[in-house]
């Protein structure tokens, strides 16, 4: 059995920057045990795997959308998205937007946008809560704030841009209390805001560039800065630009991709 593999730089204006993830299109769904192993096999942050939609509910969506970590599915995962989206719209002229059903985040779209892309996710808002696992885990000696989302997302305020930068994670702490994304941030210096953010538990001590940490940060930066457009940066050693918009309940990312690698992955079943 072949599959069509497409590996994809995701908010990236060139190659080699940005979050890498495998794109992988099938016309019904495997088993749960080979998505994961070829997820493993993948040894990307994220390999999505997409289905062409069926079903009463077929009409408000293009196609059935999961992903894989090497290590285990996520509830959301934004740059594989963004990704998916670019693979699809990538290979229809004509279309403009593109929709995905999810399991856990509901429906997801990517769009046109001159010559980036609109990623449109719902927007979690965290909510204040001391995460002392967490700042210990992260070596921080002070952090300004500290809040929580119920989908497992830790976030941790810090003062500047610079110590952003400066955290040194113990990973094995880190992934104590399992699959939780864990996310540093603070002000920035060249965009509004900055971030780093880290998943060991589920397999990535470092993420590149996370689209669903911005779902996450975006409602909270927009209260903060009192507007619903800012700029950000995640600061990883790939490093990536992400425009972040408020839009009532959903953040909208903007951002662009890279094709980088087209073949076909081979396995038995």
């Amino acid at each position: 059995m072949k599959i069509p593999f497409i590996q994809v730089d995701a908010f990236a204006d060139r190659p080699f920057t940005g979050n890498p993830a495998a794109v992988m299109p099938l016309e019904q769904w495997l088993p749960d045990v080979t998505l994961q192993a070829i997820a493993a096999e993948n040894n990307l942050a994220e390999t999505a795997f997409i289905v062409p939609a069926t079903g009463p509910a077929t009409g408000d969506a293009d196609y059935e959308l999961r992903w894989f970590t090497p290590t285990t599915e996520v509830v959301m995962c934004g740059h594989a998205t963004l990704a998916s989206g670019h693979y699809v719209l990538s290979g229809d002229a004509v279309l403009e937007t593109v929709r995905f059903r999810t399991r856990k985040a509901g429906i997801l779209s990517v769009a046109r946008d001159g010559p980036s892309y609109a990623l449109n996710l719902p927007a979690w808002k965290p909510s204040p809560k001391p995460l002392p696992v967490l700042v210990d885990a992260l070596g921080i000696e002070a952090a300004v704030e500290t809040l929580w989302h119920e989908n497992l997302y830790g976030v941790i305020v810090l003062e500047n841009a610079d110590a952003v930068r400066a955290v040194k994670p113990d990973f094995r702490a880190l992934a104590a209390p399992g699959d939780v994304l864990t996310i540093v941030t603070a002000p920035g210096d060249d965009t509004d805001i900055i971030s780093r953010a880290f998943a060991p538990g589920a397999g990535i001590d470092e993420d590149p560039v996370t689209g669903s940490a911005h779902a996450v940060l975006t409602p909270y930066w927009a209260a903060r800065l009192r507007r619903d457009r800012i700029t950000a940066f995640q600061a990883s050693a790939r490093g990536g630009y992400v425009d972040c918009t408020l839009a009532g309940d959903r953040v909208v990312l903007g951002g662009k991709c890279v094709t980088v690698i087209e073949g076909m992955f081979s396995i038995g079943v």
